[in-house]
């Protein structure tokens, strides 16, 4: 009987473990980078981090490379209606429902390690008022590389602006279809996910891509010729919670959270090897097959800066609300 009742007690005892265990919430996490870019690699780490603290309290499972079928462009509708518990955003894709947002900071802007480091404290305290009042927290951040953005073509090379004024060219943001728009160039915003089918079927005849990530989106595998065309330094991609979500969040669970958010940002926050990086990512181009040209001229450099700058100031007015004063805090911050 003893031994009886003893078994009985490990098997409760084992099954309240169980089902324990199971019982453990699930936080969703959307990520809509591919997942052989470098970012995925240290979100991945984020998460494993996060779920090694919180052992069975909660368990959060990233999806990547945009495997849940959400649309970047629309995460400030379904994140707060608690389609996922968690996504990454990135104020660029989110100009239709949120103007504001996609002109705190638009390519091509500024593109100096220096001038980065000086306005990225600025742009967190405006990403995180601005995505409240969506309804949405900002827990952490993911630092951006200093990119060299090149224009990637598939038939012939294209290294001047002249030139490019006869081509479609993929983009992926409104601020530089203004901008192209603004020199005379035919630009139009494909997805990343669909710009390998829209290269190789001639639905554009260019894309701008960073070539740290070309082979990531098989960019070698669709285009024969590229030519770097600007400095970019970016925004943060933010990591969000619904607001209500997360004031409902066990304090245990948001202290997992934003601890491992503030490893991830000190991880990410590094810009001493970017140059290095570009000139080994355009190597690989070149032995992949890509013939890698002179860059853009000067001048022409000059005058798509020059751009920038105009559509920088109109975007902001147009977005109208808080978004000059936005704009004109990142300034102050530049000194500028």
């Amino acid at each position: 009987m003893k031994n009886l009742i003893r078994n009985l007690a490990i098997g409760l005892v084992c099954a309240g473990a169980t089902v324990s265990q199971s019982m453990a919430e699930e936080w969703r996490f959307n990520n809509f980078l591919p997942e052989t870019r470098p970012e995925s690699a240290e979100l991945n780490k984020f998460t494993e981090e996060v779920n090694a603290k919180l052992g069975d309290t909660l368990a959060l499972k990233i999806f990547g490379g945009g495997s849940l079928g959400l649309k970047n462009t629309d995460a400030l509708r379904f994140l707060p209606s608690g389609a996922v518990e968690m996504s990454l955003l990135w104020a660029n894709y989110l100009g239709r429902d949120a103007p504001a947002l996609s002109s705190v900071f638009i390519q091509g802007s500024i593109g100096t390690v220096e001038e980065l480091e000086k306005a990225l404290p600025t742009v967190r305290d405006i990403y995180e008022e601005e995505f409240s009042n969506w309804g949405v927290s900002s827990v952490g951040y993911v630092a951006i590389p200093m990119l060299s953005v090149s224009v990637f073509c598939r038939d012939e090379p294209v290294r001047t602006i002249e030139a490019l004024k006869s081509k479609k060219l993929r983009v992926w943001a409104r601020d530089q279809v203004e901008t192209f728009t603004r020199l005379g160039v035919s630009a139009q915003i494909i997805p990343q996910e669909e710009m390998y089918v829209a290269m190789k079927t001639g639905v554009v005849d260019c894309a701008l891509y960073p070539a740290l990530y070309a082979s990531t989106v098989s960019l070698q595998e669709v285009s024969k010729y590229a030519s770097f065309l600007y400095p970019m330094a970016s925004g943060p991609y933010v990591i969000g919670v619904s607001t209500d979500r997360w004031a409902e969040t066990d304090d245990a669970v948001k202290e997992a959270i934003t601890s491992a958010a503030e490893d991830l940002w000190d991880r990410t926050n590094q810009y001493d090897d970017d140059f290095e990086r570009e000139l080994a990512a355009r190597e690989d181009m070149v032995a992949a097959g890509i013939e890698w040209g002179e860059d853009f001229p000067e001048e022409d450099r000059a005058v798509f800066l020059e751009a920038v700058s105009e559509t920088w100031g109109i975007l902001a007015e147009d977005a109208g609300g808080n978004a000059p004063a936005y704009r004109q805090r990142v300034l102050d911050a530049l000194g500028r």
